[in-house]
């Protein structure tokens, strides 16, 4: 099928139109490769729903999360200023994005310095579409019945509270879905957040990443679903690690939907 074409902000006020969500892609989104791909999967799935939705483009600045974790504060504020700035301009009400570090800096964080947004995580809004019956997912599809276990990223879940929705997105494709040791609010960090994802870790006997990748494998899942491109990148590398690249992929939830979509009717 013939996909509409992905349009900027700018683009949108240029016809004299607003779209019903921005979609916000966020750094790793936009320049790591394997998060990209999760970026093109989320862009689909509202390409092929004929949901209106626009980017920001060059506008979009990192949010500032992870200087605000490293401690740089003064730095933050001004990143944040400059996207609350662009984004008042557009009059956006409503964002959408597949990172829950994003997520949560729009979400709690902005409106202190007056950003004031709907933020929802792709995993919500995946939910809700397959709630509504927009999304439609083929019956018996590439995922049916098979092993997945699902990882829970920290700032989507004991920052947010938001462990449901992306569980009943995959419950939605016929999946045998597992939980690991510690999952949900007893969930493990992979490793990559508060900045960690940019310096080295501190001496310990086991990379984070490492040891969180192994509970993963104990389910003897074939696919480890995640719903963060930070988790994706650090369980990536833990399979990797483990040499098991060829029996168990790490795939965002988006992906999976986006493979599994429906268009008979």
């Amino acid at each position: 099928m013939s996909l509409p074409p992905i349009k900027t902000m700018a683009e949108w006020l240029a016809e004299g139109k607003e779209p019903e969500v921005l979609f916000w892609i966020g750094c790793s989104g936009s320049f790591d490769q394997r998060a990209q791909r999760i970026t093109r999967a989320f862009a689909r799935i509202l390409q092929k729903l004929e949901i209106p939705f626009g980017i920001l483009g060059k506008e979009e600045m990192c949010t500032g999360d992870s200087v605000r974790r490293a401690g740089n504060e003064f730095l933050f504020q001004m990143m944040a200023y400059q996207n609350i700035q662009i984004l008042n301009g557009y009059n956006i009400k409503k964002i959408v994005t597949a990172c829950p570090h994003c997520f949560n800096t729009l979400k709690n964080e902005y409106p202190e310095l007056g950003g004031n947004y709907e933020v929802i995580h792709h995993s919500v809004f995946l939910q809700q579409l397959i709630d509504s019956g927009q999304i439609r997912l083929q019956e018996g599809g590439i995922f049916k019945g098979k092993r997945i276990t699902y990882h829970d990223s920290c700032y989507l879940g004991r920052a947010n509270q938001i462990y449901d929705a992306p569980r009943k997105v995959l419950e939605a494709l016929d999946v045998e879905l597992v939980e690991m040791k510690r999952c949900r609010s007893k969930g493990s960090c992979c490793g990559a957040g508060g900045a960690q994802m940019f310096k080295e870790e501190e001496t310990g006997k086991i990379r984070i990443n490492i040891d969180r990748t192994q509970e993963a494998l104990e389910t003897q899942a074939s696919i480890i679903a995640a719903a963060c491109p930070f988790c994706n990148t650090m369980m990536s590398d833990g399979v990797k690690l483990a040499e098991r690249e060829s029996v168990v992929q790490v795939l965002d939830i988006a992906e999976i939907v986006e493979s599994s979509l429906n268009f008979s009717e």
